[in-house]
């Protein structure tokens, strides 16, 4: 990002370097629309009964269901890991200070009208908008900004991402409107990371049961969860926005692809939110459904727990399971040919993003000739996957691999959420998983901490993030280019493939994201046409 003066107004102007790419790709997970229809009025809702009358750009009593998986363990993502909860939370209950525009690429104010940076890159001067209530009715104000940043620092966040925050320095508050982030150093990733979950604006007097209760000031409120089954939102009719089309949002969950292609069959659905099995998207085609096909933030990694004491601690062990994996049959076999092979932790939407692939070529006969250098031949490695449709399918694959050069490997399905987090990404107790990372820019959130599950976070990688994050556009993008090298060339985990954004919709269904390289998947853009 170039460095601006004391006078430089950003509202919708400052364009993120770390976009670049992105700026090309239609949409981003709370994308715009994929349909180029004019919205019509007088829809039909999901039970038939004819609507309010409210246009595919305006209100109506409608109700849109969307099917997901990963149903979330809890609503408080700021003590609990994982995607589910953001995306169903941000932008929707929850918003934040700024955002990035889904079609241009570049970080737009939300709930900060615009913002100033000192010309030494220290000082962020946001300045709020006007007649803002959160869903209790009461008012945000720049203490509330305030206090939610200061949260993230404090004990009261303990998820890993709650990091990308301890460059803040101070958070002043001198008038309602006005809000003062002064930062230890400059940071060229500190505004991309308030479009994040930890950037979400919490009420001061409503953070007493995050995770049953969220109150924000999004376009919908929570209403009710069926745990297991359903959460259902509302429209807030207090929002300061535009209101969203849809009056109430039913977010189903299902734990097996296949009862997940049912209900979009059955009409039991309207969307589905991340097809699941993609073999089966033939069973959508030839004009009933909408079909949606993109690119994601979500690679999926093979991590390989390097502890002191563990078979994977011996880098010759990590990098003939490297070169033991072809990842196009892989991916075929897994996936249906879907995805976007990368070789590194990052996607091709960033700016640094290079195509790694080459560091392991698939050559099973120097997997094996590593292996027998480490004297590991036989050596026994528990593959420990959560429940989710693309780490079960993908983990037969790497299992079969493996041992076709001498391993030997036991899949352990933990049920997901709960039993994977517990066991794996607190407790360490694995030698191998396989888990999507869909965050965005998150390769110094998952390899920069020796503590993270991952187990790696070496002293040269951290100086070559905290590089980048200090220095100018140029040196930040040759930094990460650097940082992307040395994890794939130490073999600090595999890259399988990037996820590709799967959706299938009712053929009315507009406002579908093409691309989904956000957390979250914003509902208000979502509309019948």
């Amino acid at each position: 990002m170039h460095a601006m003066t004391t006078s430089t107004k950003t509202r919708s102007r400052a364009l993120v370097a770390a976009m670049a790419t992105a700026v090309l790709l239609a949409g981003c997970s709370a994308g715009s629309g994929t349909s180029s229809e004019d919205p019509t009025t007088g829809g039909t809702d999901t039970d038939g009964a004819t609507g309010t009358g409210g246009t595919a750009g305006g209100p109506s009593d409608e109700t849109v269901r969307v099917g997901l998986v990963a149903e979330p363990a809890s609503l408080d993502f700021t003590t609990t890991d994982g995607a589910a909860i953001p995306q169903l939370l941000l932008d929707n209950v929850y918003e934040t200070l700024v955002t990035v525009d889904a079609a241009s690429g570049e970080i737009v104010g939300a709930l900060a009208q615009d913002w100033e940076v000192s010309e030494d890159r220290l000082t962020y001067t946001f300045t709020l908008e006007d007649g803002v209530t959160f869903s209790d009715g009461s008012e945000f104000t720049a203490e509330d900004a305030k206090f939610s940043l200061e949260q993230v620092s404090s004990d009261a966040w303990t998820i890993s991402l709650a990091a990308q925050l301890d460059i803040v320095e101070s958070v002043e508050a001198p008038d309602d409107s006005t809000v003062v982030v002064t930062l230890s150093e400059p940071s060229n990733s500190f505004l991309y990371a308030l479009t994040t979950r930890v950037g979400a604006m919490f009420d001061t007097e409503g953070t007493d049961d995050l995770a049953n209760t969220p109150v924000g000031t999004g376009p919908y409120t929570f209403v009710s969860w069926d745990r297991g089954s359903m959460i259902e939102l509302a429209r807030n009719e207090d929002y300061h926005g535009e209101a969203p089309y849809f009056g109430t949002v039913e977010m189903h969950y299902f734990r097996d692809a296949n009862a997940l292609n049912n209900a979009m069959l059955t009409d039991a659905i309207d969307v589905v939110g991340t097809v699941q099995a993609p073999e089966s998207l033939a069973e959508f085609e030839g004009g009933d459904y909408s079909i949606v096909e993109g690119t994601t933030n979500g690679e999926i990694v093979l991590s390989m727990n390097q502890q002191e004491g563990m078979p994977l601690a011996d880098l010759a062990l990590r990098q003939a399971v490297r070169h033991a994996i072809d990842h196009q049959a892989l991916m075929d076999t897994c996936w249906a040919g879907r995805g976007t092979l990368i070789g590194s932790m990052v996607p091709p939407t960033d700016p640094w993003y290079e195509d790694r692939t080459g560091d392991y070529p698939y050559d099973p006969d120097q997997a094996r000739t590593l292996i027998e250098e480490a004297g590991a031949e036989g050596t026994e490695l528990r593959l420990r996957i959560p429940t989710l449709p693309y780490a079960v399918s993908c983990g037969t694959v790497v299992e079969s691999m493996l041992e076709e050069v001498g391993l030997q490997v036991t899949i352990d399905e933990l049920e997901f959420p709960s039993a994977w987090l517990e066991t794996v990404f607190t407790n360490k107790d694995f030698d191998m998983s396989i888990v999507a990372h869909v965050e965005p820019r998150d390769l110094g959130n998952v390899f920069g901490n020796p503590d993270y599950y991952t187990t790696y976070g070496t002293d040269e990688l951290r100086t070559l993030l905290d590089e980048a994050d200090a220095g100018t556009e140029e040196e930040q993008v040759a930094k990460m280019q650097e940082a992307a090298a040395l994890i794939s060339e130490d073999a600090a985990a595999d890259f399988l493939f990037l996820l590709p954004n799967l959706m299938v919709a009712d053929p009315d269904i507009t406002g579908l994201p093409e691309n989904a390289i956000k957390e979250s998947f914003p509902l208000a853009d979502l509309a019948r046409g």
